[in-house]
């Protein structure tokens, strides 16, 4: 009989061969960058909805939700999967973009109104994202194959990372959508097992689940304000997202978005029970690891096949959202190729995989980068409104700069006023959030001072 361990390993290689084989193969670069089908076709809302959800369902993703189930009961699911309204916001003003604005990406509406400059810049903050989820998933799934730093641990990222980008180089964004598809199948029945795991243990019932946690802001609300400012920023700095605002028509992709915003929330609220039960069990540590453990072989492999599908989604999403930033948005070469793209890809690979050596804390990756893109919230919610260049640049500055002393741990803590865990995240939020507002129309004063002049 084969150990757990050897059969997450034999569940590691099937699910790479599965999906290699499944993948389609993308031919040309409207098949490889824009999902097109041999015929031509868009997704529909379906096979959009399915890969919205799988994508931001990430490895730490659920990791983090199961520890903030963990830390704070239901208070901190519903922390967490508050971030999935990011999909309603971005839905809204992406639409508005191509239906209003007559933008074809994001990136073409930031250089018609900003210009050139811009497109850097929200370049360098999109290219910190996609950096950060290579490293942020794979190392969750090291975790369940050995202690972070083992020789185990790091085999399982380099595999998992390898048998994922095989199958995403061969068919691109096309093929990051089809296998979505059935990976959200594959999540949804492995957390319905999972559910079935946990519920009938003995004094466990629905009812502690949904009274579990304390709604004070020293125990979870701090988060969860902060992920609802962070929504309206958010969105627009992950081009996960964003590209997949721009490949179907404008109604079927509003449509996906806001499904996507509730079935997100669902699935990320349902999956911290997972906490919420390891803190009733008197676990300590990764809540999911460590209830994967207590319930046996079948919930453990359950378990990891979810982190497989969950970190595998948004890692083929991000290969590709990485390779079409380089290829296509920024234009950097003349000849727009798929092997190009296959190229971009390859070096993400290589350069998101490093930081796994220095043992990085997995939240971080969400909360600090929300907070430094705080700036980006006036451009895309005030977008119709004709703002000089500056505007953008002093917005944007000011987000970055406010998370990055957030980030160092030198946020004035008389700015701060509430108590816990977040409480500086939070207040980080706000005050930049205003200031952000307050630079980004600071041009327009001018702006009108001059006209008056003249």
């Amino acid at each position: 009989m084969f150990e757990p361990i050897t059969l997450q390993w034999i569940l590691l290689i099937f699910f790479g061969i599965l999906f290699f084989w499944i993948a389609p193969y993308s031919k040309t670069v409207e098949q490889f960058f824009a999902a097109q089908s041999e015929q031509g076709k868009q997704p529909n809302v379906l096979i959009l909805t399915s890969s919205l959800v799988i994508s931001w369902i990430f490895a730490k993703s659920i990791t983090n939700a199961a520890n903030l189930g963990l830390a704070f009961g239901l208070v901190g699911g519903v922390a967490y999967a508050v971030y999935y309204f990011s999909f309603i916001v971005g839905g809204i003003v992406i639409y508005q973009l191509r239906t209003k604005g007559g933008f074809y990406s994001i990136h073409h509406f930031l250089n018609s109104r900003f210009g050139r400059g811009a497109v850097i810049v929200f370049s360098l903050l999109i290219g910190i994202r996609l950096f950060n989820e290579v490293w942020s998933n794979t190392m969750v799934i090291g975790s369940y194959f050995g202690t972070a730093g083992t020789s185990s641990y790091y085999a399982a990222v380099i595999v998992v990372t390898l048998l994922t980008l095989a199958y995403t180089m061969k068919g691109g964004l096309r093929s990051s959508l089809m296998t979505d598809a059935i990976q959200m199948i594959f999540f949804g029945v492995l957390l319905l097992l999972l559910l079935g795991f946990i519920f009938p243990q003995e004094g466990i019932s629905l009812n502690a689940f949904l009274t579990s946690g304390t709604w004070k802001m020293s125990t979870g609300i701090n988060l969860l304000l902060a992920a609802f400012l962070q929504i309206f920023s958010y969105p627009f700095h992950d081009p996960v997202l964003t590209d997949r605002g721009f490949i179907s028509t404008p109604k079927t992709t509003l449509k996906s978005y806001i499904l996507a915003a509730f079935i997100g929330f669902i699935c990320i609220l349902v999956f911290s029970f997972v906490g919420i039960f390891a803190q009733k069990q008197g676990l300590q540590g990764q809540a999911a690891v460590e209830v994967s453990k207590l319930l046996g072989t079948a919930a453990m492999l359950a378990m990891n096949f979810i982190m497989i599908t969950s970190a595998a989604s948004t890692l083929d999403s991000t290969f590709s959202s990485f390779s079409k930033l380089i290829v296509i948005d920024l234009g950097w070469t003349k000849l727009k190729t798929v092997n190009k793209g296959r190229l971009m890809m390859a070096l993400l690979v290589v350069l998101g995989t490093l930081p796994i050596f220095a043992n990085p804390e997995i939240l971080s990756a969400t909360t600090v980068s929300g907070t430094m893109v705080m700036g980006l919230a006036p451009i895309f919610l005030l977008w119709k409104w004709a703002a000089p260049k500056l505007s953008f640049h002093l917005s944007v500055v000011c987000g970055v700069v406010i998370g990055v002393i957030l980030a160092a741990g030198y946020f004035p803590q008389s700015l701060v006023f509430s108590t816990g865990k977040y409480a500086a995240l939070l207040w980080a939020n706000i005050w930049g959030l205003a200031l952000c507002f307050i630079l980004f129309f600071i041009p327009f004063i001018f702006k009108n001072v001059n006209q008056k002049e003249y």
